[in-house]
């Protein structure tokens, strides 16, 4: 296959699904990482796709655009694992937390795993399914049900009359940008009733969010930052970003992203 050839097959790729990781190609086309690399380079140099750590995905976010949760896997990998070690430092054994839909949520369940005792709501195909395959037999978990978003959210109707009738200690939420104009918003107008309704069954909120999501707009607001109890971000978020978040949100906590293997 020549090379443009197989570049048009890998945007191809990128576009039906959001974004695709190096190995994966590497693996479909039969070519070195390298090859694979420089395909991605051009395409990039082209302003058809971004790069991201790992492989890329398709260039040019707007409100309503929703990268697939393996496009938005490969992003910000060592920040969002740095956020959701500080996170699960804020859940007490025996509690009742939700989570929200999110590859950052989705890293957190991965380490909730490990406290005893909880009650997990959650309308995150992939967190519900972190802690279905750990089977803790003292670990609840209800999955809302509903109608499945390219996030692998569930939302809609099922969705919001399961969160309705539920209420819990603590929400970790999820966002796809924040910014003083519009707080926390979503780029999935179901995505967005339904976090409003976690939001709501929540005693505290703690809202996970990278520095890239900062002045990142989607079309629909969860909440406005003032909501936010707690924001967990890390320390490439500019300066006047967290003086204005420190400003208002209940409490703004910085963590210095650490290399992971």
């Amino acid at each position: 296959m020549l090379a443009q050839q197989r570049q048009t097959a890998i945007l191809d790729l990128i576009r039906r699904h959001g974004g695709v990781r190096v190995s994966q190609l590497v693996r479909q086309f039969g070519v070195s990482d390298m090859t694979i690399r420089r395909d991605l380079e051009a395409l990039a140099e082209r302003g058809l796709v971004d790069k991201v750590h790992g492989g890329a995905t398709i260039a040019g976010p707007g409100s309503t655009e929703e990268p697939g949760f393996d496009a938005k896997s490969v992003r910000q990998q060592a920040e969002k694992r740095r956020i959701a070690a500080r996170a699960v430092e804020l859940v007490e054994p025996g509690t009742a937390v939700a989570l929200s839909a999110g590859t950052t949520t989705a890293a957190l369940a991965a380490l909730l795993v490990d406290v005893p005792g909880l009650t997990v709501v959650t309308n995150s195909i992939p967190v519900a399914d972190v802690l279905y395959r750990a089977g803790r037999p003292d670990q609840t978990v209800v999955l809302t049900g509903g109608i499945r978003t390219p996030s692998d959210a569930l939302a809609g109707p099922v969705a919001e009359a399961a969160i309705s009738s539920l209420n819990v200690d603590v929400l970790f939420l999820g966002v796809h940008g924040m910014s003083p104009r519009t707080g926390f918003t979503t780029p999935n107008l179901m995505e967005a009733g339904t976090d409003r309704l976690l939001v709501n069954a929540a005693r505290r909120l703690v809202v996970l969010a990278d520095h890239t999501k900062w002045e990142t707009i989607g079309i629909a607001t969860i909440a406005p930052l003032e909501d936010a109890d707690i924001l967990i971000t890390d320390a490439a978020l500019p300066a006047e970003a967290r003086a204005l978040l420190g400003e208002r949100v209940g409490e703004l906590i910085v963590v210095e992203p650490v290399a992971f293997p």
